[in-house]
């Protein structure tokens, strides 16, 4: 099964020669389970052929907005649109949620009660999932055709489904503690309240259920395509 990785942002310079990019932390997250992988940047412009083009699809997180002017956003609106109608599975994270949500009729804002980073602890269907943040947008009015998958006290949408072909969620299980950390380290600071950084760096070592995460996004793929 071929998954198509759309990349809507670059992880900081500072740890792409350890870490990779966006799509080489998703790779590895899904490894194991028997997916072939190719990635379109988007948000340099490049794009995939259309829907056709991967058995299913995968939208990552970006450093920008859903809502700024971007020359590249409307046509990945677009795109989503059409792979959300051809029943092709897609599953968006963070940005990925974000984006997803505002293209089927949503609304995403920033929040204004601040930003969310570090572990948090998320209610999925009454499942406790622990999972890393980094956000301050929000999907503030989910698109009529979403049901809500995930709350938290500080993210009321935290994870949306369309259907059952379209699983969205704002939390990263893609990011580590290492990640985390040099987002705190090289993109924290001035944009984020002191306090806030230090206690995220407190909880860094918090154990997390993203292979949890995997396996259930890695499942969602193959029986959608089923």
């Amino acid at each position: 099964m071929k998954i198509g990785i759309l990349q809507t942002g670059h992880a900081p310079a500072e740890v792409v020669d350890t870490l990779g990019d966006y799509s080489d932390m998703f790779m590895r997250l899904l490894s194991g389970h028997g997916f072939d992988f190719e990635t379109w940047s988007v948000v340099d412009n490049q794009f995939p052929p259309g829907p056709e083009a991967a058995d299913g699809w995968l939208v990552t997180g970006s450093k920008h907005g859903a809502y700024e002017d971007h020359p590249w956003i409307p046509p990945l609106e677009a795109l989503l649109r059409d792979i959300a109608a051809s029943g092709r599975p897609l599953i968006g994270i963070c940005f990925g949620h974000q984006i997803i949500a505002q293209a089927l009729g949503g609304r995403v804002e920033k929040f204004s009660g601040g930003w969310a980073i570090g572990p948090q602890e998320y209610d999925f269907d009454g499942t406790p999932i622990t999972l890393n943040a980094w956000h301050q947008d929000q999907v503030v009015e989910k698109p009529a055709a979403a049901r809500v998958i995930a709350t938290h006290p500080f993210c009321r949408n935290a994870g949306l489904a369309y259907g059952d072909t379209v699983l969205t969620v704002q939390p990263h299980p893609e990011f580590n503690a290492e990640m985390v950390d040099s987002l705190i380290r090289h993109r924290g600071p001035g944009l984020i309240d002191d306090a806030l950084l230090d206690d995220a760096r407190d909880r860094l070592e918090t154990p997390l259920d993203a292979q949890t995460f995997a396996d259930r996004m890695a499942d969602f793929f193959k029986r959608t395509t089923s």
